[in-house]
Order: structure tokens, then C-alpha cells, then sequence
């Protein structure tokens, strides 16, 4: 099993590492947020953050000026501004990078210019944050406003309840504590049986893969080193599924000792999959385990054999 494991995932590994590509069909988690301009300084303009071939809507207190309202470079990344009313509508064609700005004016009907900066998504602990509506207003005071900020501390709150009832999920969850000792590099301590390692060189990030066989469960750590001078590799979210076609993901534990390698700096994800993760209809399928960067693009890629779950 172990020389079947090895080429299957070396073929799979060596192909996709030779390029980060984006990730295609990623799923956004679009949101409605509260621009409050008196909070923010007048010489800077305020950000919006946008994903590829998802609609994004300003609202404004006033109607805008569809003849003054703005986008530069726009062509070849969006269609053409939709101005109407309150609103307006920005549409990309596809994902943005981090390092993308587009200035975007938006003048009102009484002459207020706007100035806002159009760029990539908004990186969260475990998601790539979108705005799906940014409604913006001059000052604290009125009704909308304030009705507005309201609603934005309630999803606030209901945020932090999900985030503290899954902190105490993983607190309890014996493949958290499985897949903290792998992190940490404590693989005698863990009930697993390594089944291969895979030495893999991607640009500037090298990669030690290694798979790991358990009863009723199977695990994979991923060691990266950045050899580059320039940026930080930073983690950006990971994905285990049986079908790259639909994408739905299966549960997984995951834990890491770095987040982010500055140039030079190595760190290790390592997750862990019950049994549960590979049944189906047809019963146990292989699995495919991604991993991908801040900016959405795919690092890396292990496929799992339901035979790594032992008896």
C-alpha cells in the first residue's frame, strides 16, 4: 500500500507544486458593513474589498452623480460601473491580488466626492471576507445610521458566540489534541504510523509532506520553509474533499505552529481526518487535501487513501 500511496501522491504533489495556481470556485463569505466617514480621516480614502464575480454595492445617504462617479484601470477587471439612485454596483471579472488598488470617486448630487480604494478580499482566520453591501454615511447622526451600527454589533456578537462555541469544540476534540502534538512535532506521541514522505520545491517555499496511517483515522504534516528575501508566506485556509468538481468539504482538525514564515522561517501544518470524513454512499472514498495561501492561491495538494484508516 505504502509504494501505491507514494506514487499516486508524489504524481499528484509534483504536478500541482510546480505552480501555485488560484483556486478556482473558492467559496467568499460576503458580508454587509457600516462606513462611518467621520471616523476615518478625510485624506484617506477608505477601503472596499471585493471577489471575482461577486457583486459589491455602495449605499450612499444621497443620490450619486452617475456622470462624476468614477472607477481608473477599471477595463479588463470589472464591468463598467452601475450608478443608480444610492447606489452603485462594482462587479470584477475575476479575483483580485492583495496588490491590486483601484481608485474609485464617487460624487453625490450635491457635489460630495468620495474617495474609496478597490482591492482583493480581506484574509480571516479560516475564510476570504467580501463586501457584499458597504453602506456608507457622513456622520454618526440619523436614524439609518444608527439602525445600521446596530445591526452591525448584533452579527458582531452572534460572530464571537460561533467563534467561542468553536474554540471550545476544538478545546475538547481529540483530533485537535492529535493534530496539535503533529504540529508541534511530537509524531511518537500521536497514534499514527507514517506511510511516506514527500520532498517537493515550490519558488521560494520548499516542502516536506508526510502521511500518516491511524486506526480510524489518517493525518498529513506539511513542513514549509521560505527561502525567499522579500515577503512572508502566510496561511490562508485548507480543504478536505472527495469530488474537486462540487468542492463540498468534509471536517477536518487542523493546527499549526506558524500562521506566517517570514524569509528563512519554517513552520508545520498538520491535519488530522476521521473515518467519518472518507464514508459515502458507495462507503470509504479518497479524499483530497488542499492547502492554500493567504492570497487564495493553491500551495499545495495531498491525496488521501481511504486505506490510511485502519482497523
Amino acid at each position: 500500500m505504502r509504494k501505491l500511496l507514494l506514487l499516486r501522491s508524489t504524481l499528484l504533489l509534483a504536478f500541482l507544486a510546480s505552480e501555485a495556481v488560484a483556486r478556482e470556485g473558492k467559496e467568499h463569505s460576503p458580508n454587509e458593513r457600516t462606513l462611518i466617514l467621520s471616523e476615518h480621516p478625510r485624506s484617506e480614502a477608505s477601503k472596499v474589498y471585493v471577489g471575482g464575480r461577486v457583486a459589491t454595492v455602495l449605499r450612499f445617504e444621497k443620490p450619486c452623480d452617475a456622470e462624476r462617479t468614477k472607477m481608473l484601470g477599471w477595463e479588463g477587471h470589472f464591468e463598467p460601473l452601475l450608478c443608480g439612485g444610492r447606489s452603485v454596483v462594482l462587479y470584477p471579472l475575476r479575483d483580485l491580488t492583495p496588490e491590486d488598488r483601484f481608485m474609485l470617486m464617487v460624487t453625490l448630487t450635491d457635489g460630495t466626492e468620495i474617495p474609496f480604494i478597490v482591492t482583493a478580499h480581506r484574509q480571516t482566520y479560516d475564510d476570504r471576507e467580501i463586501d457584499q453591501q458597504v453602506n456608507v454615511f457622513a456622520n454618526r447622526e440619523g436614524y439609518d445610521a444608527v439602525l445600521s451600527s446596530l445591526y452591525r454589533a448584533l452579527e458582531s456578537e452572534r460572530e464571537l458566540r460561533e467563534e467561542n462555541e468553536r474554540h471550545r469544540k476544538e478545546e475538547n476534540s481529540i483530533d485537535h489534541a492529535y493534530a496539535t502534538l503533529l504540529a508541534n512535532g511530537a509524531e511518537k506521541q500521536a497514534p499514527f504510523r507514517k506511510e511516506q514522505t514527500i520532498v517537493l520545491k515550490d519558488g521560494e517555499v520548499d516542502m516536506v509532506v508526510r502521511v500518516f496511517s491511524g486506526k480510524g483515522k489518517a493525518a498529513a504534516v506539511f513542513q514549509l520553509t521560505n527561502t525567499g528575501s522579500a515577503r512572508p508566506w502566510r496561511f490562508g485556509d485548507a480543504r478536505l474533499s472527495s469530488d474537486l468538481t462540487s468542492r463540498t468539504a468534509r471536517p477536518l482538525a487542523l493546527r499549526m505552529n506558524r500562521a506566517e514564515l517570514v524569509p528563512g522561517a519554517s513552520g508545520n501544518i498538520a491535519v488530522v481526518a476521521d473515518k467519518s470524513a472518507f464514508i459515502s454512499e458507495q462507503g470509504l472514498v479518497d479524499l483530497t487535501l488542499e492547502i492554500f495561501r493567504s492570497d487564495g492561491s493553491l500551495q499545495v495538494m495531498v491525496s488521501l487513501d481511504h486505506r490510511l484508516i485502519r482497523e
